[in-house]
């Protein structure tokens, strides 16, 4: 660098010895000289090797895709791979409706959950009635456009969600008071719980997943 007050023509001071050898070397800790890149960079960049371009088209993609994937598959053995598939599903869900802990959802997992769901099973609810008969009110209202019909059910409607709203809290409270005698020691929120309840009696019978496990009346 040069010094201020000296011409511009005049050589800058040489570098001693040092200073050269360390930038045809590198300093002390093993650092590349300038403008060259590091041995750790260099070498992952030979270990990888080049990089291939972004393929531009769809087509190319699902071609390097097949390419990745290997061998490609012939009909019959992907019919075969396709109807082992389906048969795990199908084992898999079959475990899931029978209640087995290990293949339910996380929600329904555990033997609170199991006795709530007895609980719902062995008794009739008014929420089981919630959905057909708000299909039903529904289905008149379209067919029958009067105002002598919709008038009415205009207001059946709030009584009947009223209704189901009192039904499911007492079930709610039902059942939590019940799963708080066979488990004492639960730590399951009674909001969680009685909705966990609520949800589960206003779904048809044949339609609740897990399936249920006890029939109607019997002694839980």
């Amino acid at each position: 660098m040069n010094l201020l007050g000296r011409k511009k023509d005049n050589p800058p001071p040489e570098d001693d010895e040092s200073t050269g050898s360390q930038g045809e070397t590198g300093d002390a800790r093993g650092t590349a000289p300038k403008g060259r890149p590091t041995p750790k960079r260099s070498e992952a960049a030979r270990r990888r090797g080049p990089v291939a371009p972004a393929p531009m088209t769809t087509a190319e993609a699902r071609k390097r895709r097949k390419e990745v994937g290997g061998r490609k598959l012939t009909k019959e053995e992907r019919r075969a791979q396709k109807l082992t598939r389906r048969a795990d599903m199908a084992d898999r869900r079959e475990k899931m409706m029978a209640g087995e802990d290990a293949y339910l959802l996380p929600r329904d997992k555990g033997p609170v959950r199991r006795y709530a769901r007895d609980l719902v099973d062995s008794r009739r609810n008014l929420l089981g009635l919630f959905m057909p008969i708000a299909l039903g009110l529904i289905l008149v209202t379209l067919a029958v456009p009067s105002p002598a019909v919709q008038q009415p059910l205009s207001f059946a409607m709030p009584v009947l969600l009223i209704v189901m709203a009192i039904d499911g809290v007492i079930l709610g409270r039902y059942v939590n008071r019940r799963v708080d005698e066979r488990f004492p020691d639960n730590t399951e929120s009674g909001w969680k719980l009685g909705f966990y309840a609520g949800s589960r009696a206003s779904q048809l019978r044949r339609m609740r997943a897990p399936r249920p496990q006890v029939n109607r009346g019997d002694d839980v």
